[in-house]
């Protein structure tokens, strides 16, 4: 990113081999536990440790912000923390250091005790009435069936009130976890039904940080003005600023 044009490094980590399938910085950086998510968002972090420490863990959560600050992945982390189990350990925890055994599946969104639903094209009472049909039978093999619906918001009026009595009274075994850009837009009964969390635009001063980590884990060099402008136009949102930060290198 210097005026000077590319290394021989920067251009094999921009260029990487043909074949080798290039990942976008946005997906190959993605958080994968809370430490990582520790960027601007430590409050969210801090409570949620203290309420699994304390055995207190809500039924639903509602995760707010603007758009790529990370609310789909802080679902699939929570699902992963929910459903944490190793050999050592068999139960709900922050601590997700060492992979455990339904880890890698939540991640990459195929394991089957956790289902993400996009409200934005499944919108209607139908859609609701099939997970409401689903929610009484136990999990395959995790420890909670978790309900990931992104853009919960554009549900239907319809559809709340469907999903309104089991949030009322939800499986023991059952946990929601919803997303949404919108939170104006979800009714007052279902929010107040959940433990809501509002994801924090991530400062500029962080957003440098976090470039210039995964910059010099790719070996590419940059200026600390170039990485300034780039986390100024991210104006708080991660998944914008690596956008970005791929166009320039």
């Amino acid at each position: 990113m210097s005026d000077t044009g590319p290394t021989s490094s920067s251009t094999s980590a921009a260029n990487p081999a043909t074949g080798s399938g290039y990942r976008v910085l946005a997906r190959k950086y993605r958080p994968k536990d809370f430490s990582d998510l520790m960027v601007g968002q430590e409050p969210m972090v801090r409570t949620l440790t203290n309420a699994f420490e304390t055995g207190r863990i809500a039924q639903a959560y509602m995760l707010t912000g603007v758009r790529g600050v990370g609310k789909t992945t802080t679902a699939r982390i929570l699902a992963r923390a929910l459903n944490y189990k190793t050999p050592d350990i068999d139960k709900p925890t922050i601590d997700l250091r060492i992979p455990g055994e339904h880890c890698q599946a939540i991640m990459e969104g195929r394991h089957v005790d956790v289902i993400e639903m996009d409200a934005a094209s499944h919108t209607g009472i139908d859609d609701i009435r099939e997970i409401i049909e689903q929610v009484r039978y136990r999990p395959v093999s995790a420890r909670y069936k978790v309900y990931i619906i992104d853009e919960v918001h554009m549900l239907s009026t319809q559809a709340f009130n469907g999903l309104l009595k089991t949030l009322e009274e939800p499986p023991e075994h059952v946990k929601f976890i919803f997303a949404t850009t919108e939170i104006r837009k979800v009714p007052i009964t279902v929010l107040s039904r959940c433990q809501r969390f509002d994801l924090r635009r991530i400062s500029a001063a962080d957003l440098v940080h976090l470039f210039t980590s995964i910059l010099e884990k790719e070996g590419i060099p940059a200026e600390p003005e170039a990485l300034a402008m780039v986390a100024r136009a991210a104006e708080g949102s991660a998944r914008d600023g690596l956008s970005l930060l791929d166009q320039a290198i």
